[in-house]
C-alpha cells in the first residue's frame, strides 16, 4: 500500500493529502459522531470512520521501529489494531456493525477487488505478460509446487495436518499479500467449505503477516549468499545470458482523466459481473478466478484499446491509493477474530510458516535455473516476492536483497502470481472437498 503520508519541505507533513491540522479536526469529528452515535449508517458513516481510523493506524505501523522494517508496517497494525478495537470493546457496537455490513452485505471488498484486479493486470505491460507466461511463471509453479509439497508433508509429521497446512497456511502465504490474496482466499474457502470466511481469516492473517517478515530476512541472507558463491547470483541480473533485464515495465503518459477514471470503474465491475455470469454455469472456480482469467486473457489478445486498459488502471490506483486504509480497517473488525489469531500462534504453525518460506525459496531458485535464471534472483522475485505482502513485501525484499532493479519481476509475482494462487486454491477445494 502507498503511503498515505508525505513529507514536503514546501506543504509539510500530510496526512490523505490534508495538513495534520486539518486531519485532526476532520478525525474528531468522525470519532465524536462515532462516540454519542451519530455516525451516519452505511457507506457514507463507514467510509468516514475507515478512512479515518486507517490513516492514523498506518502512520503509526509505518513509523514504529521493527514493525515498519520487518513486519509489513502500516497495514498489519491496521488489520490487528481496528480488531484490537472491536475485541476489547472501544469501537461502539453501532459503528463495529455498520462497517461489518458494509464490507460484506454491503459489497466493499469485492468492490475492492475488482478494482484491484482489472487495473493491475490491464494496466501492466502486454509484453511483460506474454515474456512473463513463456519463462517467469514456471519459475514461480515451481516454487509454490517444492512450498505447498513441503509444508504439506511437515504439517502431517508434526500433527498439524497437511490439508490444513496447505490450506491455512500455505497458499494464503503464496497468494499476493493482504487485499488480493488472503482476503478474497478466506470468502473462497469460506464459501466452499461452508465456513465463516472471518474464522479462516483468522489463521491466515497472521501467516501472511509472518510470511511477510521471514521473507525480507532471508532476502538479506540470500544477498549474502551471492558474495560467497558468486556463481549463483547475476548481482541483480535475472537472465543468465543477456546482458540486463530485457523485460522492463514501459513508462507512459497517464494524465489523471476523470472521465476515463469513471470507465475505468465501469470495466472493473463489468469484469467482476462477467466473472459472476460463469461461476453460475461452471462453479467449479471461483468468481474471482474466472475474473482474473477473463481479464488476463482479453489483456493477452489485446482486445481492448490501450486508453481503456489505462483508464482500468487510473481507476484501481485511485482505489489502493485512497481506499486501502479503509479496505484494512474493515478487515479488522469484521474478518479478523483476535482470540482465534493468539490461539493460531504456536510452534508448530511457526514452523509451518517458515517451511513454506524455505519451500518457495529452494522450487523458485531451482526452477529458476532451468528456465535459465540465476538461481539467487529467480528465488527472491519468483519466491520471496511470491511469499510477501504484495506491493510493500516487494519493496521491503528487494530492498534487503539490494536489488531493487528486478521490480518488474518482483510485480509479476504480486499480479500474476498471486491471481494464480487464487485459481489454484480455487480449483484444489473444489478437486479435494
Amino acid at each position: 500500500m502507498q503511503n498515505v503520508a508525505k513529507v514536503s519541505e514546501k506543504q509539510g507533513y500530510k496526512i490523505l493529502g490534508l495538513p495534520v491540522a486539518a486531519f485532526a479536526i476532520i478525525a474528531a469529528v468522525i470519532f465524536a459522531a462515532t462516540s454519542i452515535g451519530k455516525l451516519p449508517k452505511g457507506m457514507i458513516g463507514a467510509l468516514a470512520l475507515m478512512m479515518v481510523l486507517g490513516a492514523i493506524l498506518n502512520e503509526i505501523g509505518n513509523k514504529t521501529p521493527i514493525v515498519n522494517s520487518f513486519l509489513g508496517g502500516g497495514p498489519i497494525v491496521i488489520i490487528f489494531g481496528s480488531a484490537a478495537l472491536v475485541t476489547y470493546n472501544i469501537l461502539p457496537k453501532a459503528a463495529v456493525d455498520n462497517v461489518t455490513t458494509f464490507m460484506k452485505s454491503g459489497g466493499f471488498l469485492n468492490f475492492y477487488i475488482a478494482a484491484l484486479i482489472t487495473g493491475s493486470i490491464l494496466g501492466m505491460s502486454r509484453k511483460l505478460l506474454m515474456k512473463a507466461s513463456v519463462r517467469y511463471l514456471p519459475a514461480i509453479i515451481c516454487g509454490v509446487l517444492v512450498s505447498m509439497g513441503l509444508v504439506g508433508a511437515v504439517g502431517a509429521l508434526i500433527g498439524y495436518g497437511a490439508q490444513k497446512a496447505i490450506f491455512y497456511i500455505g497458499i494464503p502465504i503464496m497468494g499476493g499479500g493482504m487485499g488480493a490474496g488472503a482476503v478474497p482466499l478466506a470468502k473462497i474457502f469460506g464459501e466452499a467449505m461452508s465456513t465463516d470466511p472471518a474464522q479462516m481469516l483468522s489463521v491466515m492473517v497472521p501467516a501472511v503477516a509472518l510470511g511477510n517478515a521471514m521473507a525480507i530476512v532471508i532476502g538479506g541472507l540470500l544477498a549474502r549468499l551471492g558474495k560467497l558463491k558468486p556463481s549463483l547470483t547475476g548481482n541483480g541480473k535475472l537472465l543468465v545470458e543477456d546482458s540486463g533485464n530485457d523485460v522492463v515495465e514501459e513508462e507512459e503518459e497517464n494524465k489523471i482523466d476523470l472521465k476515463m477514471m469513471g470507465t475505468g470503474l465501469l470495466m472493473a465491475v463489468t469484469f467482476y459481473t462477467f466473472g459472476s455470469i460463469v461461476n453460475k454455469f461452471l462453479p467449479v472456480i471461483h468468481t474471482y478466478a474466472w475474473m482474473i482469467i477473463t481479464v488476463a486473457a482479453v489483456k493477452m489478445l489485446g482486445i481492448i484499446p490501450r486508453k481503456y486498459e489505462l483508464a482500468a488502471k487510473q481507476w484501481f490506483t485511485f482505489v489502493m491509493t485512497n481506499l486501502t486504509g479503509a479496505l484494512l480497517v474493515g478487515i479488522g473488525v469484521a474478518y479478523t477474530n483476535l482470540g482465534q489469531v493468539v490461539a493460531a500462534f504456536n510452534w508448530q504453525y511457526i514452523v509451518l510458516v517458515a517451511v513454506v518460506i524455505i519451500g518457495a525459496v529452494i522450487g523458485a531458485g531451482f526452477g529458476g535455473r532451468l528456465v535459465g535464471f540465476y538461481p539467487i534472483e529467480a528465488a527472491i522475485t519468483a519466491g520471496l516476492c511470491m511469499a510477501n505482502m504484495g506491493g510493500t513485501g516487494d519493496v521491503a525484499v528487494l530492498s534487503a536483497s539490494k536489488r531493487m532493479e528486478l521490480m518488474p519481476f518482483a510485480q509479476i509475482s504480486s499480479r500474476i502470481g498471486g491471481a494464480f494462487m487464487l485459481i489454484l486454491a480455487s480449483t484444489l477445494l473444489r478437486l479435494l472437498l
